[in-house]
């Protein structure tokens, strides 16, 4: 796999101002192991290492938890996690997998242990996710609660993480699509119009 010199400058001048020590074959290495992730994910990670990290504390690990794949922290994905059947949540196949993991514990009533085992898991499972070079996939879990699903949803599509379609396609009780997932559909449609 061919490092670009890129690369190699950002490791160069993040490893000198978190005053890491690496020799020539040490960067040569770390810039070998991140050219298997979208070198703009590291380049914006190194970036994050330089404003974050003590001295010498420039890692492989320190770069690869910087990584924006567009999965959420583990802190922040625990926050997005439906307290009850009446929530509605759009998640990654990540959290759902960490939340089987914490949900008995919450059932039990051990809520520092719940988040504890969430963050552990999510941690190991978006490691895989990336060390395998799988991209995020959202997915909506729909609660009971009809209208608490709106401002989910209409969130989701704002960042990306649904396409407006599908959210108007899940917002069925609305005569007229939610005034910002009209505005999104009415952007994609002239975007799409410039292409044809």
């Amino acid at each position: 796999m061919a490092i670009s010199k890129q690369l190699l400058q950002a490791i160069a001048v993040t490893s000198e101002l978190t005053g890491t020590q690496l020799s020539e074959a040490a960067a040569r290495v770390m810039a070998q192991d991140l050219a298997r992730y979208p070198e703009q994910q590291v380049l914006g990670a190194l970036t994050r290492c330089r404003r974050e990290l003590r001295p010498h504390g420039l890692t492989i690990e320190a770069v690869l938890t910087r990584l924006d794949d567009g999965r959420p922290g583990a802190e922040e994905a625990w926050a997005m996690m439906p307290r009850d059947e009446a929530q509605s949540v759009v998640w990654t196949d990540e959290m759902v997998q960490a939340w089987g993991i914490a949900q008995p514990l919450l059932e039990e009533g051990d809520q520092v242990a719940a988040r504890m085992a969430f963050a552990e898991t999510y941690r190991k499972l978006i490691q895989a996710a990336r060390d395998t070079g799988q991209a995020v996939k959202w997915t909506p879990s729909l609660g009971h609660d009809p209208h608490g699903r709106e401002s989910v949803l209409v969130d989701a599509a704002r960042r990306g993480r649904l396409t407006p379609q599908h959210v108007a396609k899940l917002l069925p009780y609305r005569e007229e699509p939610h005034p910002e997932i009209a505005a999104l559909l009415a952007g994609q449609k002239q975007i799409e119009d410039k292409v044809a």
